[in-house]
């Protein structure tokens, strides 16, 4: 009987051996950036999952942020590198474009956009 509690023993602690920690890396309410930093992840061999991604439903019966989407790393080891490419993606800010000015009403509009929301024209291309 002892024996056998030996063996059972020593299996239990070369499958805890074999078990990988997985570590939360990043969460989110928006999805989309969600799924784009796992592709990111992926891409560098950096295996991960993406836990509560059908949590959504539940916001209202439990609370707001338990039900956000979630990046997990599966290997320890590469947490940090994961972490890194992360931060270096979430940290970059599109560039935005100076305002311009409508040449046909003279509207002041934000960069971002390529039409006046006033009259409906378009941007002139630069230099022109």
């Amino acid at each position: 009987m002892a024996a056998r509690q030996l063996a059972s023993g020593t299996r239990s602690l070369a499958r805890r051996a074999t078990i990988r920690l997985m570590r939360k890396v990043y969460t989110s309410d928006n999805i989309a950036i969600i799924g784009h930093l796992r592709q990111v992840l992926e891409h560098h061999a950096i295996p991960c999952i993406v836990r509560n991604d059908f949590l959504f439903g539940g916001a209202g019966e439990l609370p707001v942020n338990e039900t956000w989407p979630e990046i997990w790393v599966v290997d320890d080891e590469d947490v940090d590198r994961a972490r890194a490419l992360i931060d270096a993606i979430v940290a970059t800010e599109p560039e935005s474009e100076p305002p311009w000015l409508c040449v046909s009403c003279g509207e002041k509009v934000e960069g971002q956009f390529t039409d006046c929301w006033r009259c409906g024209a378009s941007r002139p291309e630069p230099g022109g």
